[in-house]
């Protein structure tokens, strides 16, 4: 297999879950991430913005975990606490998020970390035939199907996005 270039992929190819790579030329100028994402991949691909999903690190104490909802939406942090049965959580600090799965800010995906965390993925995904989350690389998504984004990331299902 060509693309095992990031743990993310080959964590796909190893659980044998179908995939599409899809790239975008990175701007390492950009300030949002998840925003550039849209802008190049949703015309390009004939993408929705509400299917392109973005992996944010929160942290409850010590503990890490991982929210994954569409790249318009802002994380309800209450929510996302409830969701994985935690008290609270807050944004965690990126030097921790960085550390603890392999990835760069920008680069962050929910499959392949370097340690598995507790993970929730937005209600919406189900609403998609395929979702794109990060592929672990800046510039690099993978479109797959909810189930299997939820099935490879051991995802519990909420409705984790404010307003």
């Amino acid at each position: 297999m060509a693309h095992a270039a990031t743990p993310a992929i080959a964590a796909l190819i190893t659980a044998g879950l179908p995939h599409e790579i899809l790239r975008y030329d990175h701007d390492p100028r950009a300030e949002s991430f998840g925003a550039e994402a849209v802008a190049q991949l949703a015309s390009a691909h004939g993408l929705q913005p509400g299917q392109i999903f973005k992996t944010l690190v929160v942290a409850s104490g010590r503990d890490l975990a991982v929210a994954v909802l569409p790249v318009p939406s802002k994380l309800s942090l209450k929510a996302a606490a409830a969701a994985l049965g935690l008290a609270k959580v807050t944004m965690a600090d990126r030097t921790a998020a960085e550390r603890s799965t392999g990835y760069v800010l920008g680069g962050i995906s929910p499959l392949g970390q370097r340690r598995t965390l507790p993970t929730v993925v937005d209600a919406s995904a189900l609403g998609w035939d395929r979702v794109l989350c990060s592929a672990g690389k800046r510039g690099w998504d993978v479109a797959l199907s909810p189930q299997d984004l939820i099935t490879a990331t051991k995802a519990v299902i909420a409705d984790i996005s404010a307003g």
